[in-house]
């Protein structure tokens, strides 16, 4: 595997060159990498690495992309994600991951040898929910609670937090309410669609992932809401760690 240069969109906690597969994890609305870079404590044959988009986290002081193609097109030139790796994304960051797949792909470059889909209904349905990104603060994060719960709370009651991380979501709301999704020919790398048993996203709104593989493809709903891998890590990290490991992770 060669090395990822250096470069402020990736972070990585745990460096291991004799990983044989790169996990490179793309986070939910409003997240940041340090939630997923920690997930190399339960993968130890997996290097794992998060993928940290302006506005959020260390670059909170950047202008975040409000735009899908920008910020794709802007990623995919700033970096190498080298020739054996899977990416995974939560929530936007599955819309994150599979349009940077596809990018790849049109490039001729290397695409995932797995993409891992998490809690996002499949990009060709209508949009889900009522537009948010317009409101004033009390208002997103009343939006925000049904999915956010805990977060929303502390937002509400933090100053200083909503500060920090409302701009930051406020700009992913715009990528996930200004994305359209356009017709393709589909990816060749197996696909593996997750989801939470207590969502309220369905395995109908799920289940059409599949039309955008000609490779294998598996859905699975495990224990949880929308952030179920908060919830019980224990059975995403196992699903992970085997479907990486399995000979047939390439297509």
């Amino acid at each position: 595997m060669n090395m990822p240069l250096p470069t402020p969109w990736l972070a990585c906690r745990l460096r291991r060159p004799e990983a044989t597969v790169r996990l490179f994890c793309f986070p939910h609305s409003g997240g940041s990498v340090g939630e997923y870079v920690r997930w190399a404590d339960a993968l130890p044959d997996i290097e794992v690495w998060g993928v940290q988009l302006p506005g959020r986290g260390a670059r909170a002081e950047e202008t975040p992309f409000t735009r899908m193609r920008e910020l794709v097109d802007t990623l995919v030139a700033e970096v190498d994600f080298g020739t054996s790796f899977a990416f995974f994304g939560h929530s936007l960051g599955a819309l994150v991951a599979f349009e940077t797949a596809r990018r790849l792909r049109d490039l001729g470059r290397p695409p995932p040898d797995r993409l891992f889909l998490s809690a996002a209904p499949a990009p060709q349905l209508p949009p889900r929910g009522i537009p948010a990104s317009h409101l004033d603060d009390d208002g997103l994060i009343t939006a925000l609670e049904p999915s956010y719960g805990e977060l929303a709370v502390e937002l509400r009651e933090d100053a200083e937090l909503r500060e920090l991380l409302l701009p930051g979501l406020r700009a992913d709301l715009t990528l996930v309410e200004s994305y359209r999704h356009e017709p393709h020919a589909p990816l060749a790398c197996p696909m593996t669609v997750t989801g939470g048993t207590r969502d309220d996203l369905t395995r109908e709104e799920l289940e059409p992932w599949r039309v955008h593989t000609t490779g294998p493809f598996d859905l699975h709903l495990l224990p949880g809401g929308h952030f179920y891998l908060r919830e019980q890590k224990a059975p995403l990290h196992s699903l992970l760690a085997h479907t990486i490991s399995r000979r047939d992770l390439k297509p």
